[in-house]
């Protein structure tokens, strides 16, 4: 293989940690489901979403002999999903021991998008949901939530 290059202004790579409910969907069951994400951007390539191998169902994939080699990552192992009888070869790939400027995404899977169906979302609590409590509960009519109901836990002894 050849030499390990480090990414740069010619080659740019940043990881990033995905605020988005991420779910990755195959034959309509969901196989990935994480809240804890990292999106990779490399070069000019789609953005690929690197899921904890915690958050997805280890039970539908099954490693190939299949390998690949990126100068700037390190050698990628490859899995096919099977479920329900259907299958897809090689659709989801790991780098299991990335070089050292990419050891952020060791333990993480990725999922070629045209392969699944990658799902992203926002969450209840999430910036626009925070934004939304914050204009419903001070709508600058001079009342708050406090006064819409009356309290229900009442102090003992009292």
């Amino acid at each position: 293989m050849p030499g390990m290059k480090l990414p740069g202004p010619d080659h740019p790579i940043t990881i990033a940690f995905n605020p988005k409910r991420v779910e990755v969907v195959y034959n309509g069951h969901a196989i990935a489901d994480t809240r804890r994400a990292l999106e990779l951007k490399e070069a000019s390539y789609h953005a690929a979403q690197y899921i904890p191998r915690e958050d997805v169902d280890m039970a539908f994939l099954t490693r190939t002999d299949h390998h690949t080699y990126c100068p700037y990552k390190g050698e990628a192992s490859y899995y096919t999903i099977l479920m329900d009888g259907q299958f897809a070869e090689n659709a989801v790939w790991s780098y299991e021991d990335p070089y050292p400027a990419m050891a952020e995404i060791k333990d993480h899977l990725a999922f070629y998008p045209n392969k699944v169906e990658i799902r992203q979302r926002d969450e209840p609590g999430g910036p626009d949901a925070i934004r939304a409590a914050i204009e419903h509960t001070d709508s600058g009519s001079g009342s708050s939530q406090l006064d819409h109901a009356p309290p229900t836990v009442t102090n003992a002894g009292e």
